[in-house]
């Protein structure tokens, strides 16, 4: 039986998805939801775009679902999505664990599921995950500090949403780099919520704390970085090296530009649109992916190789 705050969640739900489908539109067979985390970061805005165009570019209607950083938004979204009747979720879940009982009930409903950019392994049944092989991009930070500074630095970590799983997974593959090797100091660590005003705040504690300046900021997404830029122009320490992860516009200007000297390029673009080509194969023929996972290996992207970014075009 639906519980009282299962109706009331699921009536915000409909509610949501009815105004971003039109007003007073049922949801039809041949719509598809589309679900990010939350349109407050400008990475999954470019990602939401990604799917929306390949949606439409597929012969399907979008249907668009912010999950407001919140995963009893995103779970009510996805209810009110199989309530609808949707043919297909494609998704990149707020949180792994908090996010899988609503997955799981769509798989059981028979609604198929991609799963972008983070994955949620706990649920039997997803047609397929699309994501950047996240430990690796942390290896490529790690690897770009040895190679920036052979003879050892002290480093700050800023560390992403706790129980996202490409947070888990970045710091893990930084920490498989400069673990072991005691010329790589990590001085001070913490999450900063892939937030650029926590970046900031967060930044700003490690500097009053520490006795001297990091020889670099590493930090799991763009965000924090230019929240951690800020706080080190703001102290004129223009010689910490910064390094940021998902290769943002903004990002891109300043690593152009001198503010920030590198981030990770993970082609969330190309997720969004493989993960949406994954699920209207299955949806039109039903033909299933050869790999459930399918990961893209991410890379640094310094001055040196700006060419190479995904979304260099939008640079300003």
């Amino acid at each position: 039986m639906m519980t009282r705050l299962t109706r009331r969640t699921l009536f915000a739900g409909v509610a949501a998805l009815s105004l971003v489908g039109g007003a007073g539109t049922a949801l039809a067979a041949d719509k598809i939801l589309a679900s990010v985390p939350g349109l407050s970061f400008p990475f999954f805005v470019h990602m939401m775009n990604a799917f929306k165009a390949e949606i439409s570019a597929q012969g399907y209607e979008p249907v668009e679902s912010d999950g407001q950083v919140s995963s009893p938004k995103q779970t009510a979204d996805i209810e009110a999505a199989i309530a609808q009747g949707v043919k297909g979720i494609v998704i990149s879940p707020n949180e792994v664990d908090a996010m899988a009982p609503a997955l799981q009930q769509a798989v059981e409903a028979g609604i198929p599921v991609v799963t972008v950019d983070r994955r949620v392994p706990s649920v039997d049944g997803i047609l397929a995950h699309i994501g950047a092989d996240n430990v690796k991009g942390g290896e490529a930070q790690g690897n770009l500090i040895k190679q920036m500074f052979p003879d050892g630095a002290t480093i700050v970590n800023l560390q992403g949403q706790s129980g996202a799983s490409p947070a888990i997974d970045r710091n893990k593959g930084l920490h498989n780099v400069l673990d072991g090797d005691a010329k790589y100091k990590i001085v001070f660590e913490q999450t900063a919520g892939f937030a650029r005003d926590k970046g900031l705040s967060v930044t700003e504690a490690a500097l009053s704390g520490l006795a001297e300046p990091p020889k670099v900021i590493v930090a799991a997404n763009d965000d924090m970085a230019l929240g951690a830029m800020e706080a080190v122009k703001a102290r004129n320490l223009s010689s910490i090296a910064i390094i940021g992860f998902d290769a943002l516009p903004e990002a891109l200007a300043q690593v152009r530009d001198g503010g920030l000297t590198a981030t990770i390029e993970q082609f969330p673009g190309k997720q969004s649109s493989l993960g949406v080509q994954t699920l209207t194969s299955f949806l039109k023929d039903g033909t299933k992916p050869a790999e459930k996972v399918i990961l893209l290996t991410p890379v640094a992207v310094t001055k040196d190789n700006l060419n190479i970014a995904e979304r260099l075009g939008e640079v300003k």
